[in-house]
């Protein structure tokens, strides 16, 4: 399979309120807790379902990447849907959809994740075999620590929820602190890591030949990664150095050669990609913008019409010009500019015979600058690069890349002191894109140093991956007064920033309705 097959489960097993009991009548037609987790199929099934929750609008269909992607200093809101361009300017109010739709969005993972490990450890192995089991029971954590660890990045502290709700009183959970919050975090990636497979190529079960589906090496990664941003350094290096040499997963992922191949629907699932969200085009009649699950839903993505020029999509977001020029501030050893450039941003540059756009003669103005990263804007499939009026993309989102954990674990060493160590992990992803070797045009720099071109580094290769607020947030540049003001001058946006606000606020119609929800500070 080139992509798994993302289930629907019926309402009353995966909706976060359960069934009605008032009307106590039998539907044989349709499976209720009572009945369901009794087949292979089913636990199979169930997980399934998991994965279909990260394919809506609030999680990475959509709103998760914009509202993520427009709080950094690479991108801002172009749209007339203000709660776009106030999310970037630290001013969306708490009764936002889109805010709502994210915490919607991965609360519906969590609780079909809960469901899963809750009942899959009641199988017995005649039916479903221990190693089966257990890789279900993987992708369980794995799907619920990505969930935790999206929340928490994007609101700093909410409930943790890690069982099924079997009543009414269960459903007003408390505000977990970040300590608890965190550690459940690290608890579900290395319980994860544990129990998943390097790969689906050879395992026995109906997972088999499967890609798509979480691994060892995507919650290794995870696990390092959330180490990292809670700046626990020594703990964060032993995850990383599992994916060098001696480390059980040395070898299995590298760079593509193609930066672009990436963030275009052909070569996915490649060497480069822990982790990624499958999106297929040609699937079901109706678009999935939210709400309950239904089996005709599509499983696209609509980033690409989201962020895509004028005339080919909403133009909703654009690049700063700071990431813009960002990325001409060093040449190529053959002279040229940066190659990332025009994979992530689309921009008329005559010098590198790049005049087109969509398959087309440039035609916007010659200043202007778009999006290009998750866009149709050659997306390499063979079809003419034309705009869907229904924002019908396959191209999937990619999560974690191994490009992340080479620049993760060169940032790792130098904040545990071993900068002159860093600079071979951050060379292979700057000779991917033909940039000269750091050690001869900076060579011996400070930790301190090491830590701006760090900055640099993550910015010119991750640029429109929703990464960049997350790496600002745990650099502690927005209580930097010094940093603060740079990212003004870098976009207008920050010029509304207050203190606390670099968080998304907690929807308000979760407040009124759970009083032992707490505001975070954005509220």
């Amino acid at each position: 399979m080139k992509k798994i097959l993302y289930l629907f489960i019926p309402a009353c097993l995966i909706a976060s309120s359960g069934c009605d009991k008032k009307i106590d009548l039998s539907n044989p037609n349709s499976a209720t807790t009572a009945t369901f987790w009794k087949t292979r199929e089913q636990a199979h099934a169930a997980t399934s379902a998991i994965y279909s929750a990260l394919i809506i609008d609030g999680s990475y269909m959509r709103s998760f990447p914009g509202l993520t992607d427009s709080r950094g200093d690479d991108f801002t809101g172009d749209s007339p849907w203000l709660d776009l361009v106030l999310t970037g300017q630290f001013i969306i109010p708490p009764t936002s959809a889109p805010v709502y739709w994210i915490w919607r969005e991965f609360y519906q993972v969590i609780n079909r994740a809960n469901q899963v490990i809750s009942n899959v450890p009641k199988y017995d192995a005649s039916v479903l075999p221990n190693e089966e089991k257990n890789r279900l029971l993987g992708q369980a954590y794995f799907l619920r620590g990505l969930a935790y660890y999206n929340l928490a990045t994007t609101f700093k502290t909410v409930p943790v929820i890690t069982k099924e709700l079997t009543s009414t009183s269960e459903y007003f959970a408390a505000t977990a602190t970040e300590e608890v919050l965190w550690k459940q975090i690290f608890d579900d990636f290395a319980a994860a890591e544990a129990n998943l497979p390097i790969s689906y190529t050879n395992v026995t079960g109906l997972d088999n030949g499967q890609k798509g589906r979480a691994t060892k090496g995507a919650a290794a990664g995870m696990l390092g990664k959330s180490y990292l941003y809670r700046k626990d350094y020594a703990k964060a290096a032993t995850q990383f150095e599992k994916f060098f040499s001696g480390g059980p997963l040395a070898g299995v992922y590298s760079l593509m050669p193609d930066y672009r191949d990436n963030f275009r629907d052909v070569n996915e699932n490649n060497a480069e990609s822990l982790f990624e969200i499958q999106f297929t085009p040609g699937t079901g009649t109706d678009m999935n913008w939210c709400c309950d699950p239904v089996a005709s839903w599509k499983q696209v993505q609509t980033i690409s019409i989201t962020y895509g020029q004028e005339g080919k999509g909403f133009s909703d977001y654009l690049p700063t010009r700071w990431i813009y020029n960002e990325y001409k501030l060093e040449r190529t050893t053959a002279n040229k500019l940066d190659s990332r450039l025009l994979v992530t941003i689309a921009s008329h540059e005559p010098t590198e015979n790049s005049i087109l756009s969509y398959g087309g003669t440039w035609n916007n103005p010659l200043t202007a600058i778009y999006p290009r990263k998750y866009t149709n804007d050659g997306v390499g499939n063979g079809k003419p690069d034309e705009f869907s009026p229904f924002g019908e993309s396959g191209i999937n989102y990619r999560v974690i890349r191994y490009a992340d954990i080479l620049l993760m674990y060169a940032e790792v060493l130098n904040e545990l002191n071993r900068t002159a160590d860093a600079y071979p992990y951050i060379q292979q992803v700057r000779t991917r894109a033909s940039l000269p070797n750091l050690a001869t045009t900076k060579p011996n720099m400070t930790q301190a140093q090491m830590r701006d071109q760090l900055a640099h580094e993550r910015a010119l290769e991750f640029a429109i991956e929703g990464q960049r607020i997350n790496d600002l947030i745990r650099w502690g540049w927005f209580s930097n007064p010094t940093r603060l003001a740079e990212l003004k001058s870098h976009d207008a946006d920050f010029n509304f920033y207050t203190p606390g606000n670099e968080y998304l606020p907690i929807p308000q119609q979760e407040l009124d309705v759970n009083k032992n929800l707490l505001p975070n500070s954005a509220n």
